[in-house]
Formats: structure tokens, C-alpha cells, sequence
């Protein structure tokens, strides 16, 4: 088959803004559906090992079930993905108080991050079994509280080999800081069928950011080696995600952790693979940022009711959010996150499936 690209109306907002959504589908057939609003990825279909395909992010069906509140389900995260202390940082010099409106903290961009904005389509086009859709947001001076406008650009592309490539590009008009991700819940054997904790998940991450009880880092790049949060041989997510008498298990009441990639940053190399014995689907995931956040849908309140009236509970998908590493504009000894005039700021990631052999 060709690859193709089909924009359809998604409805409308609260506001009154259009919102539409673009369904990619590669020459083997593999499938993504990426929205305007938020610029989520409302489903990613792909073969299991008998052939059949099955969605694996979680999501909704409606632009209503997503405008009424969701754990960023799919969405672009930005202006700053993950936590900043307080909302509070020294950008040379100056001080900046951005929203906190998590537990007195900033998470994800703030109460209006990007996962709530209606980003323009710039481009869609298929070409050579592939196909690709760039969105564009601008970002006003002093939205959320961050200074400078931010002029941003994400790309995806369906590759023909069954890739998801995410490619992020920002440039500002005064200095600011930035970590853009992808906030995807994936669970291999198809999106809602249960919990993913027997899933294999091996990271290429020697270290991790130590936090505090508000996940908030202190600084310190602690090792994994003897604890949990070893992942550098595979093993599968769920067996000891419980451990007792761990803090950094219990701080998040599961995995919520930034592990530090090995190798340079800026060139993109293996960060994480995770296996399913299930459906024998696998996924790689790419980046070019020094951190990747491992998140294992720990809340315990009731199941979210999502695509097709399935129901997404506890455990139900992991995240791998490939980002700069939190409150990085409070730890100098971190990599920057500043973007200055003149500069641009470019990140990548891809999301590869195969089959185990």
C-alpha cells in the first residue's frame, strides 16, 4: 500500500476553535492519529505478532473528553516538561516566578501548558512509504510566567520501517528556558487491556536524578546499580515496582524517575527498549536529551474511561518522556535548558516497533 495522510474536523472547543486531526498511515500499514490540540497523539496502531494491528497509547475518542482534563494523554509538553521547584529559577541573573500550580510546584508547563494549546498544521505530505505533519505554536511573551516568546515547531513522521519520529525545533526573541517532550502512554499489548507490569523493560541508564519526597531533585546523580531502579539488563517493569522500604519507589508510589541516557547528548542513540510477551510487539526509544522519564501510571484513584469505552486503571501503561532533566534551571552542575536569542533549540526521539525474533 501507498502512504497516505487524511485530515478530518475534530470539533470544536469550549472557545470555539476548530480543531482537527491528521491520520498518518505508513506503506506497511502502521497507523498514527495526531491532533491540532495539543498536538496528541490520539492512537498509534501497530502489527503484533501474528499480523493484527492494535492500538497501544491511551486516549479518547473526542476533543470534549479531552478539553474536560486528562493526564496529558499523547500530548506536547512545553514550555518546560517536568518540574521546576517552586516555579522559581535565576535566568542570568534575574529572577522568574513562573505558574505552580502543582503541589507549589511547576509541572509540565504550568495550568496552561502546550498540551492545551490548538497548534497550526504547516505541512502534511507522504512520500516514499513515509509520511510527515509539522505543527506550529507560538508562544507569547510571559505565558505561564516564562519570558520571551517561543517560536516552536514539532515534527512527526511515520516512517516506512514503523518508526514514530518526534523532532522539536524553538527559537525565542529573549532568553528563556526550554524542554519540550512527548508524554505517550504506551502499553504494548494494546492500549486498556490491563495492566503492563510484565512487560520487559531494559534501560541503557547507569545513574539516575535522586529527589525529594515532591520529586524535586537534590542534586545528586545516584547509581542504580543495586537498586529498583536497575534496569541495564532487561526485566519485566512489574517486578519490583513494589518493593517495600524504598523511598524512591514510595516518593512516587511506583516508577516516576529521570534516568540519565548514556552516551552524548545531542546525538541520537538507544535509550530504553521494552518487550511484550504477550503480543510480542516491541518498542525502542531514540533520543538525542540526556534524561528519560520512566512513569508507570501510579495513581490509585478509579479507572479513566477512554477509546471505545475501555477503561485505563492503575499500571495500565508506562511513559517514557525523553527530556532535560527536572529543575534543571536550579541545578547548574545539570545540563542547560536556557535558549538565548539567536540560538535554536533542537531535540529527538523516536518511538521504533518491531517484533520480537
Amino acid at each position: 500500500m501507498e502512504a497516505s495522510i487524511k485530515k478530518t474536523p475534530f470539533g470544536k472547543l469550549s472557545s470555539g476553535a476548530a480543531v482537527d486531526l491528521y491520520t498518518l498511515t505508513n506503506a506497511a500499514g502502521m497507523e498514527a492519529r495526531i491532533t491540532t490540540y495539543g498536538g496528541i497523539v490520539v492512537s498509534l496502531k501497530t502489527p503484533d505478532a501474528q499480523g493484527a494491528f492494535g492500538d497501544v497509547v491511551l486516549g479518547f475518542d473526542t476533543l470534549a473528553e479531552y478539553e474536560a482534563g486528562h493526564p496529558y494523554f499523547g500530548a506536547i509538553i512545553g514550555r518546560y516538561g517536568n518540574r521546576i521547584a517552586k516555579g522559581q529559577f535565576k535566568l542570568d541573573g534575574a529572577p522568574v516566578q513562573v505558574v505552580a500550580a502543582h503541589a507549589g510546584h511547576s509541572l509540565h508547563g504550568g495550568k496552561d501548558g502546550f498540551d492545551k494549546k490548538v497548534w497550526k498544521a504547516t505541512s502534511a505530505e507522504a512520500r516514499g512509504g513515509a509520511v510527515t505533519l509539522a505543527l506550529h505554536y507560538l508562544s507569547p511573551d510571559g505565558e505561564e510566567g516564562y519570558p520571551g516568546a517561543l517560536d516552536c515547531t514539532v515534527t512527526y513522521t511515520l516512517t516506512a520501517e514503523n518508526a514514530l519520529a518526534i523532532a522539536y525545533r524553538a527559537t525565542a526573541d529573549k532568553p528563556t528556558v526550554v524542554n519540550l517532550t512527548n508524554h505517550s502512554y504506551f502499553n504494548l499489548a494494546g492500549a486498556g487491556s490491563g495492566p503492563m507490569l510484565d512487560q520487559v523493560l531494559e534501560l541503557k541508564c547507569q545513574q539516575y536524578t535522586d529527589t525529594d519526597a515532591d520529586l524535586i531533585p537534590t542534586g545528586i546523580l545516584a547509581a542504580v546499580e543495586g537498586t529498583p531502579l536497575d534496569f541495564r539488563a532487561p526485566v519485566a517493569i512489574g517486578k519490583r515496582i513494589d518493593q517495600p522500604g524504598v523511598a524512591a519507589l514510595q516518593y512516587g508510589k511506583g516508577y516516576d524517575h529521570n534516568f540519565v541516557v548514556e552516551g552524548k547528548p545531542g546525538q541520537l542513540r538507544l535509550a530504553a527498549r521494552v518487550a511484550d510477551p504477550k503480543s510480542g510487539r516491541v518498542l525502542e526509544c531514540l533520543t538525542t536529551e540526556p534524561g528519560i522519564q520512566l512513569y508507570t501510571m501510579n495513581g490509585d484513584g478509579p479507572p479513566i474511561v477512554g477509546k471505545g469505552g475501555l477503561r485505563y486503571g492503575r499500571r495500565g501503561a508506562f511513559c517514557l518522556e525523553t527530556q532535560h532533566f527536572p529543575d534543571s534551571p536550579n541545578h547548574a552542575e545539570f545540563p542547560a535548558t536556557a535558549l538565548r536569542p539567536g540560538e535554536t533549540y533542537v531535540s529527538s526521539t523516536v518511538y521504533q516497533f518491531s517484533l520480537r525474533r
